[in-house]
């Protein structure tokens, strides 16, 4: 857990699944020995990430949230800024740095004043940072929304370095649910659509008329429900474009879209299918390591299940090329492209234990389908006092 102004936050069990049965899926603490060591330690990463055949990873922050929420909401604005500056210092400095080539560097922003949000990537773009983590939907955290001029001192310098913007999915604090009553399944299934609602606020904003050189990565986004949004994008555009007074400078919202987007899924079969409608050069896979969702260390074989047999420049946009030109990352500049196949990176970890481990206690099936109500009122922890016995603390005193 971590302890930030007074307030203890847990790690979400489904952050760092990775290698554990699924039966052991959950949202409980995990202690240390419960993870992957690649879950918090670098070198352990890069074997991971070895074993899994991935060249290189963007790595989303997770106590301060992704996009940062936990320093936003800090009253002392002083502290916040100086932590907020200090994790992007560490990510760059020492994660980042410690294997060159591997990890794309990905900052956070201090979207509580949009000034310093366009100093912190003015001061970060020398240093090699294009990418930048911020809200899905802004106004769902309290601030003006995508397109209230507020935000122009942060658009004008994201323009000036052709940064791109990472638009995750729950980076709006909320989740995509009907009900709180519906299955936990409901909002899992609905979750990567909630970036569709993003694409579209953007697409008809000023902001990519404004400011042209910004690229917004919908990240854990999925692909297959972006040509429908285009073909609907085209037509509102056809019938409703004069009244509304909707302009994109004689061309189409499908044609703007591709310009300014960078599409991200993890698996996807029916977009896959619907790639010559999407656009090859907007897409990148992931890998999802090592949240609930991942497909680690299957991701390649598992691609090419459901990419089938494309032509190589195909291949090469989906699975490095896209990524290396919108985030101004060349990992063929430490290694050679020998050395970048999922072949040779798995010849470097053979002696890495993928998994899964065993269970570390009996299974018991719920006697229903859980809902989020269910969850989060195990949020308060039910497997402390068994891991606190396991350790020989007596949770009642906090004694050893």
């Amino acid at each position: 857990m971590w302890l930030f102004e007074g307030v203890e936050i847990p790690n979400f069990g489904l952050n760092a699944v990775s290698g554990r049965p699924q039966e052991e899926y959950g949202i409980e603490p995990t202690r240390f020995d419960e993870i992957r060591r690649g879950c918090w330690d670098v070198d352990a990463r890069i074997d991971d990430m070895n074993a899994g055949g991935v060249l290189a990873s963007m790595c989303f922050p997770s106590f301060p949230q992704f996009c940062g929420q936990i320093f936003a909401n800090t009253e002392d604005k002083k502290l916040a800024l100086a932590v907020l500056r200090a994790y992007n210092d560490w990510h760059l400095e020492e994660w980042v740095g410690a294997h060159p080539g591997r990890f794309i560097p990905l900052a956070l922003l201090p979207y509580w004043d949009p000034e310093l949000m366009a100093e912190e990537v003015r001061r970060l773009a020398p240093l090699g940072v294009r990418a930048f983590t911020w809200s899905e939907n802004p106004e769902k955290l309290g601030v003006p929304s995508f397109h209230n001029p507020h935000w122009d001192p942060f658009w004008r310098a994201a323009d000036e370095v052709g940064a791109a913007i990472c638009l995750h999915i729950g980076s709006s604090s909320q989740v995509k649910l009907p009900s709180a009553e519906a299955p936990f399944m409901t909002m899992m299934n609905l979750q990567p659509t909630a970036v569709m609602d993003t694409a579209a606020d953007l697409l008809w904003s000023r902001v990519i008329r404004e400011f042209p050189s910004i690229r917004f990565a919908l990240s854990e986004g999925s692909i297959g429900w972006i040509p429908y949004l285009l073909e609907r994008a085209d037509y509102v555009y056809e019938h409703h474009s004069r009244w509304t007074g909707s302009d994109f400078g004689g061309r189409l919202p499908s044609e703007v879209f591709r310009e300014h987007f960078l599409a991200c899924f993890i698996e996807d079969a029916v977009g896959l299918r619907l790639l010559d409608l999407i656009g090859s050069d907007i897409v990148c896979v992931e890998v999802d390591y090592p949240h609930s969702d991942s497909t680690w260390p299957h991701s390649p074989e598992r691609l090419v299940d459901t990419l089938g047999d494309p032509d190589r420049a195909t291949l090469d946009a989906v699975t490095h090329r896209n990524a290396m030109r919108h985030f101004h990352f060349d990992p063929f500049t430490t290694r050679s492209p020998e050395q970048c196949t999922v072949g040779y990176l798995r010849s470097l970890a053979t002696d890495v234990d993928v998994g899964p481990t065993p269970p570390k206690r009996p299974f018991v099936s719920p006697d229903r389908p859980l809902t989020l109500l269910d969850m989060l009122s195990r949020a308060e922890h039910p497997l402390l006092d068994e891991q606190a016995a396991d350790v020989g603390v007596d949770t009642r005193t906090g004694k050893a």
